[in-house]
C-alpha cells in the first residue's frame, strides 16, 4: 500500500514535501515582527528584511531536509511512521540526493547571507554560521540537539530570539528591550510546534533511542510545558503594553486566543495520528499571533 503511494509522488512534490512547507510561515514570523517594530522605530530597510526573510526560509528548509535524512540515517523514522510521510524514508528521495538537496539549500543560506553580513558586520556573520551549524546539529553530527533533550532550547532561541533580533539588528545596527521581549513569544510559540510533534511521537523515540524532552520528562511534563508557553505568549502583551507601546493595538494578538484554548484541549485529549491536526494548527497559531502582533505593533 505504501509502495503504490509512493510511486504516484513525483521528484518535485517529493522535495516540496520534504520542505515541510506547513512549517514555513512559522519561519516568516520572527521576521515579521522584528521588522515591524524596525518600522515603528523609523529603522526599516526592505532590502534587509526581504533577504533576512530568504534566508529564514532557507534555513528551516535545511533544517527539515537534514532532520529527514538523519532521522532515517540514525533509524528514527520507518515507513510505518506515526507522523507525516518522510520522503528518505519513504524512498521517494535517496540519501544521496537529500545529502545534495540540504547542502544546497543551506550553501544559498550563507551566500545571501553574505548581503546581511555586509550590512551588519561581524556580529551577523557569526550568528549566521551558528545558526546553519544548528540547523545541522539538531539531527546530526556526534551529539544531535533533538537526540539530546536540547531540541526545544534550539527551536526557542534560533527561531525565536536570534531570528527575531537578528532581522531587527541588520536593519537598525541596533538591539533594543522591545525587540527582545517581542523575540519571546515568537520563539515560544514557534517551539510549541516542536512540543506537539515531540509529544506525538514520545514513545517511538523512546523506543528508538531519541531522547527529547517529552521522552526525558514525560507526558504531563510536555502538555504543562505546552501550556506554559502559551501563557507566556499572551502575558508579555502585557510587558510590551506596559513598557514600550501604550496602545491597545498591541493586545490584538489575543483574536487568537480561541485557537490556543482549543489547542490546549486538543493536546490534553488526542494521542499519536490525531495529533497531526493539532500540530498544523499549532504552526498556523504561530503566524496568526505573529502577524496580529506585528499589525498591533505597527498601528
Amino acid at each position: 500500500m505504501i509502495h503504490s503511494q509512493t510511486n504516484k509522488i513525483s521528484k518535485f512534490d517529493a522535495w516540496i514535501l520534504a520542505s515541510r512547507p506547513r512549517t514555513l510561515l512559522a519561519a516568516a514570523v520572527p521576521v515579521i515582527v522584528g521588522s515591524s517594530i524596525a518600522i515603528h522605530n523609523n529603522k526599516f530597510c526592505f532590502d534587509a528584511a526581504f533577504v533576512a526573510l530568504v534566508c529564514s526560509l532557507l534555513l528551516q528548509i535545511g533544517a527539515n531536509l537534514s532532520n529527514d535524512l538523519f532521522d532515517f540515517l540514525h533509524g528514527t523514522d520507518k515507513k510505518d511512521r506515526v507522523g507525516p510521510q518522510r520522503a528518505v524514508a519513504s524512498g521517494l528521495i535517496s540519501i544521496n540526493e537529500m545529502k545534495i538537496g540540504t547542502a544546497v539549500v543551506f550553501s544559498l543560506s550563507f551566500f545571501l547571507g553574505l548581503y546581511l553580513v555586509y550590512l551588519g558586520g561581524l556580529f551577523i556573520f557569526i550568528i549566521g554560521v551558528i545558526s546553519i551549524l544548528a540547523g545541522l546539529a539538531y539531527t546530526a553530527g556526534p551529539l544531535p540537539l533533538a537526540y539530546n533533550g536540547l531540541g526545544d532550547v534550539a527551536a526557542f532561541l534560533f527561531f525565536g530570539l536570534v531570528a527575531t533580533l537578528g532581522t531587527y539588528y541588520v536593519q537598525a545596527l541596533e538591539i533594543t528591550p522591545f525587540v527582545f521581549w517581542a523575540s519571546i513569544p515568537v520563539g515560544a510559540l514557534i517551539t510549541n510546534i516542536l512540543v506537539v510533534n515531540n509529544y506525538r511521537d514520545r514513545e517511538e523515540d523512546s523506543s528508538n533511542g531519541k531522547r527529547t524532552l517529552a521522552v526525558l520528562l514525560g507526558e504531563k511534563f510536555t502538555r504543562i510545558q505546552y501550556v506554559v508557553f502559551m501563557i507566556l505568549s499572551y502575558s508579555i502583551l502585557f510587558v510590551v503594553f506596559f513598557t514600550f507601546k501604550k496602545s491597545l493595538f498591541v493586545f490584538l494578538p489575543f483574536l487568537s486566543l480561541p485557537l490556543s484554548i482549543k489547542l490546549i484541549k486538543m493536546i490534553y485529549t488526542l494521542k499519536g495520528r490525531d495529533l497531526n491536526k493539532t500540530l498544523e494548527l499549532t504552526a498556523k497559531l504561530s503566524a496568526l499571533y505573529g502577524l496580529l502582533f506585528a499589525i498591533g505593533i505597527l498601528i
